[in-house]
């Protein structure tokens, strides 16, 4: 057994049990994170929840904990819910992580999956259910999982869900579980859709808000380079030549990110791609081959920017900007994770100035335009040449912010 007074008072001040701490301890989860050290207490003591936290902050442990030992206090199930299955199946890898000791059993419902084989972990009683939404409504269709026991229900990327069209879902899944229960809400930002929801099925929720949306890591630092369409593959090449470690690329469309793989490949280096077109095996071998070494660079669509935890990724590169600027601060939170340093870089054409400026609008600071050696200087459209160097200018108007 752990001495507790090793423990540094961070965690061992948030009313979490001797097990659990000892179990952190063993796990080197040594000092919480920000949310972690604000919602593990009001969780525990059994208050409803909203967390808003940019994503890479720990709020998996930050419900995780709460939902575990309450469990043991009220028994009944615990439901967790996700947008995707890689957000779903990281959940349940770090339940596993910190139930292992004390014989939690998890099961796992999500698309692309074996219903027989999820039907098979129901039968085993689990204490926790971790699925997402489609799925789950198909075996509430079918009558194979019963809700009725939910004691504390946690609703995780809120936003995200309701941005990939899972309100009808979520509705119904609440209306499915008791009414008597407990609720954390965690979400990225606070749409008017999420304030409905905790105003409808919450009470009196206490809400803690680590960082205002639109807030990015603070230890990543970001780069804009502007080239015409056809010489970004060429700058994609020089960036992964230039840069040794693991490499994340996002595009915007499933066949962007099919063509970017298969360039990559092409240049020499090992690389997948993960989006909705991929079946679950392949999402996961790309997933699992992406952290263990295998392939060092992954090209992603957005179905990743908030389903991929993997540590220690060096560089995020935005070979697409993205068409929400809010999935721009996703993007790049996969990088600089847990306090480390990180590199963002995003590639825009001519004609994305708007889209640059809404970024900038959102993250309240300018994207850095880095010269492009060897390439001609782009300018964005309808805007005057730069009359300084690329690098320490803008070949594009600034825009004008707002007073408040």
């Amino acid at each position: 057994m752990t001495n507790v007074t090793q423990l540094p008072p961070g965690f061992y001040g948030l009313g979490i049990a001797p097990k659990l701490l000892d179990v952190l301890w063993k796990l080197k989860f040594k000092t919480p994170t920000p949310i972690q050290q604000k919602s593990i207490p009001i969780a525990i003591e059994g208050q409803d929840l909203i967390g808003v936290a940019q994503t890479g902050t720990g709020k998996t442990l930050a419900f995780g904990i709460p939902l575990i030992q309450r469990l043991a206090q009220t028994k009944g199930k615990g439901l967790v819910v996700l947008p995707t299955r890689e957000l779903a199946l990281q959940a349940d890898e770090v339940f596993r992580q910190v139930g292992r000791d004390i014989g939690l059993r998890t099961a796992v419902l999500i698309g692309g999956a074996s219903m027989n084989l999820q039907i098979q972990m129901l039968k085993r009683k689990p204490h926790v259910l971790i699925a997402t939404p489609g799925r789950l409504i198909d075996h509430l269709e079918q009558r194979t999982v019963d809700l009725q026991d939910v004691k504390i229900l946690v609703l995780d990327e809120a936003d995200r869900m309701l941005d990939m069209g899972f309100a009808p879902q979520i509705k119904r899944i609440l209306q499915n579980i008791p009414a008597q229960r407990q609720t954390l809400l965690f979400s990225a930002t606070m749409p008017a859709e999420i304030v409905k929801i905790a105003s409808q099925y919450m009470k009196l929720p206490v809400q803690i808000e680590i960082a205002r949306p639109g807030t990015t890591a603070e230890k990543v630092t970001q780069e804009l380079y502007v080239v015409n369409k056809d010489d970004k593959p060429r700058l994609l090449q020089r960036i992964l030549g230039e840069n040794r470690g693991s490499v994340l690329v996002f595009t915007r469309t499933k066949y962007g990110a099919k063509k970017v793989a298969f360039a990559v490949r092409r240049m020499g280096h090992a690389s997948a791609e993960i989006h909705s077109n991929r079946s679950l095996a392949q999402r996961r071998d790309a997933l699992d081959g992406f952290k263990n070494g295998k392939y060092r660079v992954l090209v992603a669509t957005d179905i990743a920017a908030r389903g991929i935890d993997v540590k220690n990724i060096e560089l995020v590169v935005n070979y697409d900007l993205p068409s929400q600027a809010e999935d721009y601060v996703h993007r790049i939170g996969r990088t600089g994770r847990a306090g480390q340093t990180g590199r963002a870089i995003s590639i825009a054409t001519p004609d994305q100035r708007k889209e640059v400026e809404e970024i900038e609008r959102l993250t309240r600071s300018y994207l850095p335009v880095v010269k492009v050696p060897d390439m001609p200087v782009t300018q964005m459209s309808s805007a005057p040449a730069p009359s300084r160097p690329t690098g320490a200018g803008r070949p594009f108007r600034r825009f004008k912010p707002r007073r408040r």
